[in-house]
């Protein structure tokens, strides 16, 4: 019953990514801010789709994040923390204005933090 219910909402949200990345294209003026939440962890990218190219990363996985002294990645004050540090390291790159992309999840909690964070330190959507 749980595995069928899991299931389902992977359907789902795979359907709706689909179609957001049907709409959102990045390119090199302004790439896409692509959003991957696992259960304990945040990967944040910025992709430049013409080219293919991932321009800036930014995962809760790395030893940088990590000295921050969080438990791990999957909490709101991480994920701001993520958008913070994805966002200064664009402006190091030069990137000024991004497309955000949600990537199916509701833009709500981790997501919103992300976005709001990454605003804050400039980018502009």
């Amino acid at each position: 019953m749980l595995k069928q219910r899991r299931k389902k909402k992977e359907i789902r949200r795979a359907g709706v990514r689909q179609r957001i990345r049907r709409r959102v294209r990045g390119t090199a003026e302004r790439p896409r801010l692509t959003v991957f939440r696992s259960v304990r962890h945040l990967h944040l990218q910025l992709i430049d789709d013409v080219e293919g190219k991932t321009l800036v990363s930014v995962s809760t996985q790395e030893a940088s994040f990590r000295e921050q002294s969080f438990r791990y990645g999957a909490t709101v004050p991480a994920a701001s923390a993520a958008g913070k540090m994805l966002g200064e390291r664009a402006k190091a790159a030069g990137i000024v204005k991004i497309v955000f992309d949600r990537g199916g999840y509701a833009y709500h909690g981790r997501v919103r933090a992300v976005a709001d964070a990454a605003r804050e330190v400039g980018l502009e959507f």
